[in-house]
């Protein structure tokens, strides 16, 4: 696995804020998280901007509505051919122009992130599209356009270290008996769309929620992201073998559902009595904390600005607290 290279006790966002306006986004995001800043994405401004509506752009006969739903020209659908939109000109990709455009100037990583091919396979299938032909489709649009974002983030933000999280939700249900798709070749999907982006970017996979971490962590990304939760202790070994390869962890601890409280006391004991269980399992404590990340659990698509701020804010005083802990680790086993 190759050497990721971040700076430890880093906070990052999932990409989802309430802003309509992408200037403002981008500002707010570089204001807040400038260390590892995401790139907006902007349902409240237009619902092209949300996951599947992006994915599907571009696409030769697959007409994204401005629901964003999809319509089908079964004739026109080949798997393999390029996407028509390589420079990010269209309508979903705003808030991506202007994110871009304001780190023309600067030096160190930014997060980007790609719906993957089995949740666009998914979409593909049910809007109906025979599974074996969605899921083909699937995995040549988002290989290229993965090239495509590489290409674009080079030429106008020459820079910048990407950091590419591949968001892929259906990971979740790929074992359902009904899933439309078997679980060894989604793996193949993801893993191809990841070992595209790696020779020019830090890789990243997002599932959200629950998820077979043995099978996920197949596909060969960097980083995961995963949950703050007590599920986790049961793949410990899992979670073991991918640190000790080099492997980092974006750890979701901020809630983005209900209250989230004015102070970071309560985020931080879960956190490290997760920390503390899993050691109990044989989880190096000393990687778990270097090799981290901070996130929220969602985006903050849903919430005003002014809770997305407090979020955020939250996020960046649970990763000052990281830092402070893995740098005494560090210390403390002579690093």
């Amino acid at each position: 696995m190759v050497t990721v290279p971040l700076s430890v006790g880093l906070g990052t966002s999932i990409g989802t804020l309430p802003h309509v306006d992408p200037d403002h986004a981008v500002r707010f995001v570089l204001a807040r998280q400038p260390r590892l800043p995401a790139v907006p994405s902007l349902p409240n401004r237009s619902l092209l901007e949300r996951r599947v509506p992006q994915a599907a752009w571009g696409v030769d006969g697959v007409s994204v509505m401005p629901d964003g739903s999809l319509s089908l020209d079964h004739r026109r659908l080949t798997p393999g051919s390029p996407v028509t939109d390589p420079q990010f000109g269209g309508e979903p990709f705003a808030s991506l122009r202007a994110f871009v455009a304001a780190l023309a100037g600067r030096e160190g990583p930014a997060k980007f992130q790609l719906t993957g091919p089995v949740t666009l396979g998914v979409a593909l299938h049910a809007a109906g599209v025979e599974p074996t032909a969605a899921f083909r489709l699937a995995a040549s649009v988002v290989t290229d356009r993965a090239r495509n974002l590489i290409a674009y983030i080079h030429d106008h933000a020459p820079g910048v270290q990407p950091v590419v999280f591949v968001d892929e939700p259906s990971l979740q249900a790929v074992a359902d008996p009904d899933f439309p798709l078997g679980t060894e070749a989604a793996v193949d999907l993801v893993s191809g769309v990841l070992a595209t982006l790696e020779p020019h970017a830090v890789t990243g996979l997002r599932c959200g929620g629950r998820a077979d971490w043995h099978l996920v962590l197949e596909a060969g990304p960097q980083i995961l992201a995963v949950p703050a939760s007590e599920d986790l202790v049961s793949q410990a070994g899992a979670l073991d073998r991918f640190l000790d390869r080099g492997g980092w962890v974006a750890w979701a601890a901020v809630t983005t559902e209900g209250p989230i409280g004015s102070g970071v006391d309560r985020l931080w004991r879960h956190l490290s009595g997760l920390w503390c269980q899993l050691v109990r399992t044989g989880v190096d404590p000393v990687r778990l904390r270097t090799q981290a990340l901070i996130t929220p659990i969602g985006g903050l698509g849903r919430h005003l600005v002014a809770q997305a701020a407090a979020t955020l804010d939250l996020v960046d005083q649970l990763a000052k607290r990281l830092y402070d802990q893995a740098t005494g680790l560090r210390l403390s086993v002579g690093a």
